[in-house]
């Protein structure tokens, strides 16, 4: 029998399709399932055959692997991956590698990569982006975990990633141990974010501006001729002009209650870990949670109703604002997910290559778009930079976006219509561009109850101070400042 250069186990969609995608590139797969029955079933059926080698335990589709063996899970995230793991380790020999490819979180990664070191095997988390078709066709892949194991399956995950222009492969080596996944949850978190302003836009033009689904899809196909070119927008122009046999709009017939799998919670949750305000996409995710709320949100409507003002100004000028918005918040979302990343890499001593991360995701995944582009060159022109809206072409365009950004979030709060991620995104700007915020009122009153000092402007920092604000108080102070 023909050794296979890589197996898989778990033949859900995502499995299945990695599967016929690592064949139709010259490679020859091992798989096996859990449930055997799904291996019989896909050797016999759609990769009946192809360069595909069904096997029916665990040892078989070890001893089908040439060496140094390479086994990539795709199952499904917690502990169906350390049960694989431990039924995998008795089988193999040092310097084999075991892939992770589900949206495993990060600290679990950190954990597996040492355990599966301690018994001479490498192991790698690899965050894998694009949903079926990315997975069929090219996804966007982000592995991270034993360096040691880059070169033996980079010759398959650049083979199979998406390519973009000049033939440049979305994927590359991400960093050590949870780096690969942790990268991954910043994509999610991110996307969370875009499909949220996306909905804001679309509530906006629904429900200030009265637009016909019709006119929101004329809208979205434009949209995504300019600066917003995406996948986000080019799928949301395709469902808004989506119509069933009855030749009305699918989309208003969707009950209003969104479901989330848990990796933008996770990435909001490891912004708050880190001290990085990750308020966009923290939005995103709170609005997920209050979509869920349904029979209360109804409830509440008819206790505090509302009536929403007729627009009166220029649809078309208002649009453009809309679309102003949407690019700015969209720019502030980014660049706080890479304050994430770079802080992250900081705390866990992670090697990240912006630039590359951004090309990684420049095509295949969710999030791709034409605008990862000019992050991508952000970073190659300055790998130390703290913050994206200090590279000279995001300043520029946010400089010129401002004024309809006010105007959207502004209009938006007179009405009654809810934007939570363009008005947080805003209120993170005029934060971050603000010299003196009013911090040193709430460093005083942390000081008045609690005595956890203060620093002066007057003095160098490092240095901390307590006042008697009470005359009676005394004068020792709290032996930690930040809290």
């Amino acid at each position: 029998m023909n050794q296979a250069h890589i197996g898989l186990v778990g033949l859900a969609v995502m499995g299945e399709n990695l599967v016929m995608n690592m064949e139709s590139k010259g490679f020859t797969v091992a798989v096996y399932n859990r449930t055997t029955e799904k291996v019989k079933n896909f050797v016999e059926g759609r990769a009946a055959g192809k360069n595909i080698i069904g096997t029916y335990s665990i040892q078989e589709l070890v001893d089908s692997l040439e060496k140094p063996r390479k086994v990539f899970l795709m199952v499904k995230a917690g502990q169906a991956v350390d049960d694989f793991i431990d039924q995998l380790l008795p089988y193999l020999e040092k310097g084999d590698i075991i892939i992770d490819g589900g949206n495993s979180h990060y600290p679990d990664t950190i954990r597996r990569t040492a355990y599966v070191e301690e018994h001479g095997c490498l192991y790698v988390g690899c965050g894998v982006s694009g949903g079926e078709e990315g997975a069929l066709n090219g996804p966007s892949m982000m592995p991270g975990g034993s360096i040691e194991a880059w070169p033996h399956i980079k010759p398959i995950f650049t083979t199979i990633c998406a390519k973009v222009e000049n033939g440049a492969a979305c994927c590359d080596w991400v960093g050590e141990n949870g780096a690969g996944h942790f990268v991954k949850m910043v994509h999610n978190g991110i996307e969370y974010g875009d499909m949220q302003l996306i909905c804001e836009a679309y509530q906006l033009m629904r429900d200030a501006l009265g637009m016909s689904y019709e006119e929101m899809h004329e809208i979205f196909k434009a949209w995504n001729e300019t600066e917003l070119n995406s996948y986000l927008i080019e799928i949301t122009g395709d469902i808004l002009g989506y119509k069933d046999e009855n030749g009305e709009t699918v989309v208003e017939h969707i009950l209003d209650t969104a479901g989330q799998k848990g990796t933008g919670r996770w990435t909001a949750t490891s912004a708050l870990d880190q001290g990085v305000p990750l308020t966009l996409i923290g939005e995103a995710v709170f609005s997920r949670c209050l979509s869920a709320m349904k029979e209360e949100r109804v409830a509440a409507s008819q206790r505090f109703p509302k009536a929403i003002p007729t627009f009166e100004g220029d649809k078309a000028a208002f649009v453009e604002s809309i679309r102003q918005a949407l690019l700015a918040s969209k720019i502030i979302s980014y660049a706080q997910g890479y304050t994430l990343l770079s802080c992250a890499a900081k705390s866990y001593n992670w090697n990240l290559n912006y630039g590359g991360i951004a090309l990684m995701w420049r095509g295949g995944c969710i999030i791709r778009s034409t605008f990862l582009g000019k992050i991508k060159e952000a970073y190659d022109k300055n790998p130390a930079l703290d913050n994206l809206l200090l590279d000279d072409y995001f300043a520029e365009t946010i400089n010129s976006l401002i004024p309809a950004w006010r105007e959207v979030v502004a209009y938006a709060a007179k009405a009654g219509v809810p934007v939570p991620a363009f008005s947080s995104a805003l209120n993170y700007f005029d934060g971050y561009t603000t010299e003196s915020l009013p911090a040193n009122l709430l460093q005083a009153q942390r000081d008045y109850f609690g005595a956890h000092t203060y620093e002066r402007i007057d003095q160098p920092r490092g240095q901390f101070f307590h006042t008697n604000w009470t005359g009676h108080g005394g004068d020792t102070a709290a032996g930690t400042y930040n809290v």
